[in-house]
């Protein structure tokens, strides 16, 4: 089951965590989590180019150290990059001290001071302890782009439906979402176009 908006719940018990920005202006916040990765990340800068879009990347850590090349396009090309840790560990599953030592090696390689833990599973002991280093950044608007019983058209529903100024939302560049973010992406461009948002970075 996808959770498109987080339950309210959620933002009351983790207050340390970002899960929207500020309704301060009509500016959204498009984050992409898993990459980078060959031919997917590159698309979607493409991609955000063509709308003079800005993005924010989670890149994982290994990927990082496969691809520096993308890493230095992302940047160069204007865009954010958060660590979203070096193995795509589970916070709920790893023990603190590997999970923040994986982090860090992460971060080594990627020198961000934000942070998204991957599934958004976290601690409340990791979050007291990452907080002192990191904006921790979650979301309230999942697209779904991962999940193989979603159509495309759904996961375009779950985002245009639930937009909103300030909105943190989520895809993701990985092979695995890649088919579907391919027909995702640019119908959600055209829609935040057509109603004035602004992507903007982390």
């Amino acid at each position: 089951m996808v959770w498109v908006k987080p339950p309210k719940i959620a933002s009351v018990i983790f207050k340390d965590v970002i899960w929207q920005m500020p309704k301060i202006s009509q500016k959204v916040y498009l984050t992409f989590d898993d990459g980078p990765t060959p031919d997917v990340t590159s698309w979607v800068i493409y991609i955000l180019e063509k709308y003079n879009a800005k993005a924010t990347f989670f890149c994982v850590g290994n990927n990082a150290d496969k691809y520096p090349e993308i890493i230095k396009e992302i940047i160069k090309s204007g865009h954010a990059i958060g660590n979203h840790t070096n193995n795509h560990l589970n916070g709920w599953k790893t023990n603190n001290d590997n999970y923040f030592s994986d982090i860090e090696i992460a971060n080594k390689l990627l020198d961000a001071n934000i942070f998204r833990p991957p599934y958004g599973r976290i601690k409340p002991s990791q979050i007291k302890y990452l907080k002192k280093y990191y904006k921790i950044i979650m979301w309230n608007v999942l697209s779904g782009d991962y999940d193989k019983k979603l159509s495309p058209k759904q996961c375009i529903d779950n985002v245009i439906n639930n937009i909103e100024a300030g909105a943190i939302i989520v895809f993701h560049d990985s092979r695995k979402s890649e088919k579907k973010l391919k027909i995702i992406l640019p119908e959600v461009m055209d829609f935040i176009n057509s109603k004035g948002f602004i992507c903007a970075g982390l």
